[in-house]
């Protein structure tokens, strides 16, 4: 009996504790948004050659939006997992929106915040994708396919966001795309095409693929570069390419169907 009583409040400190994770989590959130807030009241004056540049409010402005979206994978066992892994401080990983596998949407920071999922890449002349994206992470392990609850609401999501802030469809990707070598989710399941087929994101004329010749001094990395790829470390760009446009032939070397994609998807750009 004493230790059927001891289990039990284990338990119930256990579960408090959970609870408290998004406590401090939703205080901290708004804390730090209020601290964000006051800091836009006041233009501080910077110092050059040891004079302060002159201020004079405007009234015209706005705050900055989002220009690109950057879709995941969570690579983790269930929503919650996740959850508790951007609540968590010393994680140091967020993302704007959250979809659980039965379609469920939550939303863990407001559009105009920067969040910290997509790390180190690139997509075209954008180096700092943080600051100009939007984080929307799938509930899913990176071997199961997309559930079509999930893939319904993050097309409802995409509509939503892209009318809001009018991304441009090229600017729709998967975090292998903007960390080419480095990161490959959302994986080879996740259905691209059926994106575009709805208005999100680029996809190339299939109808094309047989009779489309490429002309020889087609330049291959050009075009990688041209769509938004880093080719620095061009295997990864020709991967994350693959893995995006052709994933039951993912490798890091160019076939003639991927040369063929390439020529293609420049017609639609």
């Amino acid at each position: 009996m004493i230790k059927y009583i001891k289990l039990l409040i284990i338990l119930f400190a256990f579960s408090s504790c959970s609870k408290n994770i998004y406590k401090i989590s939703e205080r901290a959130y708004i804390k730090e948004a209020r601290t964000l807030g006051k800091s836009l009241i006041k233009i501080i004056p910077d110092t050059i050659n040891s004079e302060k540049i002159a201020v004079l409010k405007s009234q015209n402005f706005n705050l900055r939006k989002p220009n690109l979206i950057v879709i995941h994978h969570t690579d983790q066992a269930s929503c919650q997992e996740t959850f508790k892994t951007f609540a968590l401080k010393r994680t140091q990983v967020s993302s704007h929106y959250v979809i659980c596998d039965n379609g469920n949407i939550t939303q863990m920071l407001n559009d105009l915040l920067r969040g910290w999922h997509a790390g180190g890449g690139s997509w075209g002349k954008n180096t700092d994708i943080n600051s100009a994206s939007i984080g929307i992470e799938l509930d899913n392990n990176g071997e199961e396919s997309f559930s079509d609850s999930q893939i319904n609401s993050l097309l409802l999501l995409l509509k939503n966001l892209t009318d809001k802030y009018k991304i441009p469809l090229q600017n729709i990707v998967g975090h292998a795309d903007i960390a080419p070598g480095r990161k490959v989710d959302p994986s080879a399941l996740f259905p691209w095409k059926k994106l575009a087929e709805n208005g999100f994101g680029i996809w190339y004329d299939e109808t094309k693929l047989e009779t489309t010749e490429v002309p020889e001094n087609f330049d291959s990395s050009k075009a990688l570069k041209f769509i938004g790829y880093n080719i620095t470390n061009l295997e990864g760009g020709i991967y994350s390419f693959k893995l995006h446009f052709n994933p039951t032939d993912v490798s890091s070397s160019l076939s003639e169907k991927d040369k063929k994609i390439l020529f293609l998807l420049l017609e639609e750009l």
